[in-house]
């Protein structure tokens, strides 16, 4: 096990004045964000520049001055062909929190390793400054742990410091995307620029050196002015062309035995331990090693790991050696690692596997490559464990036909997850099956089947979607009975729910939950009780909800996460589309904070765009589209995950009669048709058939009507034939509807009978007041300037102008236009609560909570008195349904529109 570094980290000159010219700025930067975080408002700093720049130095001078309750521990991030999973909190966790050691010596998930960090941060006493260098070269799991720490840092006694190369984050880079995760308000960036050619005018006359050309050659880089600088034997007025010319004459000058060891410690891009030393050059190394650092070309750590003084000295010695040394050198590396006891070497796969790599040892390549992918995918480096397979691929010619097939299984599961190549990974599905059917391994054949399947789904494409998932069935079904016959049964399940084939979306569930309970499969009884529950309640059969509550109940006791989002997911919405809007509060409530909580971003988006729905059918418009609009905004969310937001959006705008709401339906019919799921267009038509009503574009409607009566109408949901029936009505439309009329909602019969009074009645005891006031303007005879006004008045207190100006035009066209009430001059002035229901004094909390205040602190700015703060923010908890003020900030974060009214 590799050895925690300490603040002395690697990448460290030999003298720092040259770094700590012209940084007074960034110094004072790191130290008042450290400031901040001794007060309880934790802060992350991502420090960038190019290589040579200064980060180290600087953060070691922030450091030294960083005060006695300030413990900064150091971490690193390293070039090695594939990342070790956490580097970084390997590197500190033994000075951390020793149960924190002991989950990563385990190898624990990251729902287990993550909040036990959390907690050891909380209850440390001082102030923890975490520095993760190099985080251009992170890995995954890395990345997913600043993310975490990111979001929760604001209310912790803490400081997370990120060293990057600006000129390695390139747009498509990881850390980009992670970047823009973290709370804007907690993240602080510093771009190192160089050295000024004063600064090295005034360097070069410290040294005694002439400064002639010397910014021209460095571009002000502090590392090459100090290398340059440090050449003191070389000729008089001669500046070396490169800064590699300048470390090859400095080795040039040095003993055998020293260039030796600075040779061999090359072909590691990260320290280098003692005892690594001796064991491939000898006891007698050790004499050698201190010369080195003696003369500044090496630096110890307090640990005794040693490192070059730059990345770049080590580059320049590395690129001097032949490939057959470099190799020869690798292969030692490795076969020493692999001489450590078990325990200490199981922690050094990832390093194992760059040395065996780069000795092209294809054979020790294939051993130890999925050992080291399956480490890294339990701690969620899902890219790493691409990675290491990867490198493995590259030997496939070298293994047996059972190890390769795996292999194109095992990335392809892991590339799946982490890096969306999906025409690459769908390929390598179809080698994995070949080799499988000629193993004749039919299970193995099936589950690759069945990821296709899913594959071609998330690009839309439903019929090879379909075509795979029969294939996986069959493939199995004439077999004993087995897991993957389960999840097979499962995945076609699956997918008739989701295009509405409620019968054989059942059918098929059923069939995979009688054999998993036969063989004890939980996961996939989760899986399969949520396709069938949510067939059932879509389809207004019985015993759906049952089985929805048993399989959330299930997926949240066995910690499966993603199943348990799905069930709140399906069951939430079914709630919004029943009406039954009690469910929905409590379903999205509870759905969102657990995304919030386990960083399901995608999940947690998706649920936001359903709640946007329910304000929609609440009338509450204004908090519809500021909820949709926060989804919209984020980047890289999957289109799936956003259509219901997108919806929402251009159907808000559409109602309160603002610009480009139809533009914004027409983008999510055309995201949605490729998918050929009716969720993801009868809704998006709906709402087009109703913007063309209230523009009064009769044929905009029909076109949009008979669009959707062309559609397989046998697998609309009840409620969906109900808003077509009305719709179909209310647009004039010649030809009779072609759709049955027996599994019409109740509310929607009675408006299609002639009784729209009726219907308007229930849409208000439901809670939808547009749609009890669509329905009153459908009255005609003695109750049509009654309905029309209340119409009229439901309507303009919603801000709903285009169907409160149509209503008026009909009460002209009927008569009655004299009864209305009088048109509302000026703008709108709707009362609007706060979504979840905040007091305004419990709002002034919240953005004090916000702003990461104690209770003491909220009770003095407020001027109110501590025992009454303190029920206020237990109140604040309680409407956010939170267990403390982090899951607060945790869903402020997904949802800023939560504070938008929320003031002191």
């Amino acid at each position: 096990m590799r050895q925690t570094r300490g603040i002395l980290g690697r990448h460290v000159l030999e003298t720092v004045a040259p770094m700590l010219l012209e940084r007074e700025g960034p110094l004072k930067t790191l130290l008042a964000t450290a400031a901040s975080a001794a007060e309880g408002r934790g802060g992350i700093v991502l420090l960038e520049g190019e290589a040579g720049i200064g980060k180290t130095s600087l953060l070691q001078a922030f450091t030294e001055r960083a005060g006695e309750g300030c413990r900064v521990l150091w971490g690193w991030c390293e070039a090695l062909f594939t990342p070790r999973p956490l580097g970084p909190l390997q590197d500190m966790a033994r000075a951390l929190d020793p149960e924190v050691a002991a989950l990563l010596d385990q190898g624990a998930a990251p729902e287990r390793l993550f909040p036990a960090l959390l907690d050891a941060l909380q209850h440390r006493p001082g102030t923890t400054v975490l520095v993760f260098e190099d985080v251009h070269w992170a890995d995954n799991a890395t990345l997913d742990l600043i993310r975490y720490l990111g979001r929760r840092i604001s209310v912790l006694r803490a400081m997370l410091v990120l060293s990057a190369r600006s000129d390695e984050l390139v747009a498509d880079h990881p850390l980009t995307h992670i970047r823009g995760d973290l709370p804007a308000a907690s993240l602080t960036r510093i771009a190192l620029k160089p050295l000024s050619p004063e600064a090295v005018t005034a360097l070069a006359q410290q040294s005694g050196r002439a400064a002639a050309d010397l910014y021209q050659i460095t571009g002000g880089n502090p590392f090459f002015v100090s290398e340059l600088l440090a050449s003191s034997e070389a000729e008089p007025g001669h500046v070396p062309d490169s800064i590699r010319d300048a470390v090859w004459s400095r080795l040039s000058r040095l003993t055998a035995g020293e260039r030796e060891v600075l040779e061999m410690m090359s072909i590691e891009p990260g320290s280098v331990e003692p005892w690594l030393i001796r064991a491939l050059l000898g006891a007698e190394a050790d004499a050698v090693v201190d010369r080195c650092v003696a003369r500044g070309l090496l630096r110890r750590d307090a640990q005794g790991a040693l490192t070059f003084r730059h990345e770049l000295a080590r580059q320049a010695t590395l690129e001097q050696l032949s490939l057959s040394l470099q190799r020869s050198l690798h292969a030692k590396v490795e076969a020493a690692i692999a001489g450590l006891p078990a325990a200490q070497a199981s922690g050094q796969l990832a390093r194992r596997v760059h040395h065996a790599a780069a000795a092209d040892n294809g054979a020790r390549v294939l051993e130890l490559a999925p050992l080291a992918a399956a480490q890294a995918a339990r701690l969620g480096a899902h890219r790493e464990a691409a990675s290491h397979l990867a490198t493995a691929l590259k030997y496939i010619s070298q293994a047996s036909q059972a190890e390769a097939a795996q292999l194109y299984e095992s990335w392809a599961y892991e590339a799946g997850l982490a890096l969306q190549v999906y025409d690459t990974i769908i390929e390598a599905r179809h080698r994995a099956i070949q080799l499988w059917r000629e193993l004749g391994r039919p299970d193995k054949v099936s589950l690759n089947l069945r990821n296709l399947s899913r594959l071609h789904w998330r690009r839309g494409e439903g019929e090879q979607a379909e075509k795979f998932a029969n294939e996986a069935v069959r493939e199995v079904e004439n077999l004993p009975p087995g897991p993957e016959l389960a999840m097979a049964y499962s995945t076609c399940s699956q997918l008739h729910m989701l295009h509405y084939r409620f019968d054989e979306a059942i059918e098929w569930g059923l069939r995979a939950i009688t054999l998993a309970d036969r063989l004890g499969e939980v996961e996939t009884r989760v899986h399969a009780l949520n396709n069938v529950g949510t067939s059932l309640l879509f389809d207004d059969r019985p015993g759906g909800r049952e089985r929805m509550e048993e399989s959330l109940a299930l997926a949240l006791e066995h910690g499966f996460h993603d199943h348990a989002a799905r069930a709140y997911t399906n069951y939430a919405e079914y709630a919004v589309v029943s009406k039954d809007f009690a469910l929905a509060e409590r379903l999205l409530s509870e759905g969102i904070v657990f995304a919030a909580r386990h960083d399901l971003d995608s999940p947690a988006q998706y649920l936001l765009g359903r709640q946007a729905q329910l304000r929609m059918e609440q009338g509450r418009f204004r908090d519809a589209e500021t909820i949709a609009q926060g989804v919209m905004k984020l980047e890289h969310l999957p289109v799936v995950m956003h259509l219901p937001a997108l919806t929402v959006l251009g159907r808000v705008r559409a109602r309160l009669g603002e610009p480009g709401g139809p533009a914004l339906l027409q983008q999510a019919l055309e995201e949605g048709l490729p998918t050929g799921e009716l969720q993801r267009i009868v809704p998006v038509r709906m709402a087009l058939t109703e913007a063309a009503w209230l523009a009064e574009d009769r044929a905009a409607g029909h076109e949009q009507l008979t669009a959707l009566a062309a559609m397989d109408l046998t697998n609309f949901r009840p409620s969906d034939l109900g808003e077509l029936a009305v719709w179909w009505r209310r647009c004039g439309m010649e030809e009779p509807m072609p759709a049955p009329t027996t599994r019409i909602p109740w509310r929607r019969a009675v408006e299609l009978a002639g009784d729209p009074l009726a219907a308007a009645k229930e849409w208000e005891r439901l809670g939808l007041p547009y749609e009890a006031a669509l329905a009153l303007m459908q009255v005609r005879g003695a109750n049509a300037a009654t309905a029309l006004a209340s119409a009229v008045t439901g309507l303009e207190a919603m801000e709903a102008r285009p169907a409160a100006t149509l209503a008026r035009k009909l009460a002209q066209r009927l008569g009655v236009a004299s009864r209305l009430p009088k048109m509302r001059r000026g703008p709108y002035t709707a009362a609007r609560q706060h979504p979840l229901g905040l007091t305004q004094h419990e709002q002034q909390v919240l953005a004090l909570i916000a702003e990461g205040k104690s209770n003491k602190e909220v009770a003095r700015t407020l001027s109110r008195s501590p025992r009454t703060v303190e029920h206020q923010v237990s109140s604040v908890l309680g409407k956010f349904n939170a267990a403390n003020r982090m899951e607060v900030l945790l869903r402020l974060r997904g949802e800023p529109w939560l504070l938008s009214t929320a003031a002191p």
